[in-house]
């Protein structure tokens, strides 16, 4: 099902979407095109819901018998997830990943794509349009960014891990006292920015690892896909692998090699 000629059509369709959607608006949103979801940081711009209606249209059309679900379709029909579960072939969606920085005109934003089958993760696309990245991962084919081989490496010996932690907002008190166990002098956390260029950090080798504490599909499966390919590992605070259709047990990280995510589970495991 994953030939090259559906790799390079994605993320033509994912250049294209973004490159009438959203780049359009970027600097240029009216306060009524922003509106709040769940609270002050999680937002939706018209950009996020026309993007996302572009990609559902040029995805399926790519590839019959698929079926979308976006983070904007899932917010407006939540029974939209149950697609992860089923047969046919799913196309994991996030329009505008790092919507608070689309809207203050900063640009550590992405598009994330990617696509799964059985709760397997196929392949993915993180496009980030302002730095001009587009990192692209295959199952079992490795990953690329701009189209350079991506290797995640592992972190020198002794060095202080550098750890992208969930925003305080999206945790439960559990999962706070959980994160607080990466307060130490072997780690030094800080709250993410972005989840997917985040995870496009990890992948090259600029961050250590990732952890956090929710687990919507379109915020992970492109970059847990892309950190696998580039040589690194996950794992959730149970020692099990993610599941795209939820249900884990979080916090769960991701990281630039297996012994990383050892000492990341280790210390969050210690503060739990």
């Amino acid at each position: 099902m994953i030939d090259d000629a559906l790799v390079a059509g994605a993320e033509e369709a994912v250049r294209k979407a973004v490159a009438e959607e959203v780049m359009p608006r970027w600097r240029q949103l009216a306060a009524h095109e922003v509106v709040e979801k769940n609270g002050p940081h999680d937002l939706v711009t018209v950009a996020d819901r026309l993007a996302e209606e572009h990609l559902t249209r040029s995805l399926t059309e790519l590839l019959p018998g698929s079926v979308v679900v976006g983070e904007e379709a899932v917010h407006a029909d939540p029974a939209g997830y149950e697609a992860l579960r089923g047969p046919a072939p799913v196309w994991i969606v996030d329009p505008v990943d790092g919507t608070r920085q689309f809207v203050r005109g900063e640009g550590g934003f992405c598009t994330l794509v990617a696509l799964a089958r059985h709760g397997e993760l196929l392949a993915s696309w993180t496009y980030a349009p302002v730095q001009e990245l587009m990192a692209v991962a295959r199952h079992r084919g490795g990953a690329l960014l701009n189209g350079d081989v991506l290797r995640a490496g592992s972190p020198e010996p002794g060095k202080i891990l550098e750890v992208a932690t969930s925003h305080p907002d999206f945790t439960t008190d559990a999962q706070k006292q959980a994160l607080l166990g990466l307060w130490t002098p072997e780690a030094a956390p800080r709250p993410c920015g972005s989840a997917g260029l985040e995870y496009l950090n990890v992948a090259r080798g600029a961050v250590d690892a990732v952890a956090f504490s929710w687990e919507n599909a379109w915020d992970h499966a492109a970059g847990l896909l892309l950190v696998a390919e580039a040589g690194g590992a996950s794992s959730t605070i149970a020692g099990e692998p993610f599941r795209l259709a939820g249900g884990n047990a979080l916090p769960f990280t991701a990281a630039r090699d297996a012994e990383t995510v050892r000492r990341i589970l280790s210390l969050l495991q210690r503060g739990s």
